[in-house]
């Protein structure tokens, strides 16, 4: 890893086979966007540890709605994460991703109210992939990834 390259963390719980491809299409869209500048690291809420999140220099995240809340792995990544980071990555760029059978909204609020008081920066508004799965959901999740990849290799995230 050069000097330049900036890491792009992934934490994905993405147990079922639609949202492994949304995480895919994440992947693929920021090994694209990022070229050989972005070092692409994609671990699940459980796996992440605090030293993952001070390493990044932007994270996307991607849950699914479970009862109108981000994933219990999700929450967990949270609950083990917030302290050990919280001074000490103020203005993170992340993105987040809610694959939702429902509205995604309350998933959206609980993630945002972490975010919030770790001082993360969002760089894309939340994309909620609701309702029955569609394929427009991969191509958004890939131009997501691409976009990210692309801010970070550019300096301008």
């Amino acid at each position: 890893m050069n000097a330049e390259q900036k890491t792009l963390l992934i934490v994905a719980h993405a147990v079922s086979p639609n949202l492994r491809r949304l995480l895919a299409a994440l992947r693929a869209g920021a090994k694209a966007g990022g070229e050989e500048q972005v070092k692409l690291v994609t671990l699940s809420p459980f796996e992440t540890q605090a030293e993952h999140v001070l390493a990044a220099d932007g994270v996307l995240l991607l849950t699914p709605e479970n009862l109108a809340y981000m994933s219990g792995a999700m929450k967990d990544f949270f609950d083990r994460n917030y302290y050990p980071t919280l001074d000490h990555q103020q203005g993170l760029p992340y993105a987040l991703v809610v694959r939702a059978g429902n509205d995604g909204s309350g998933t959206v609020a609980g993630v945002e109210r972490i975010i919030t008081g770790l001082r993360w920066k969002a760089v894309a508004d939340p994309l909620i992939c609701r309702g029955e799965f569609r394929e427009s959901f991969v191509d958004d999740c890939h131009e997501l990834g691409a976009a990210m990849a692309a801010g970070l290799a550019a300096g301008v995230l």
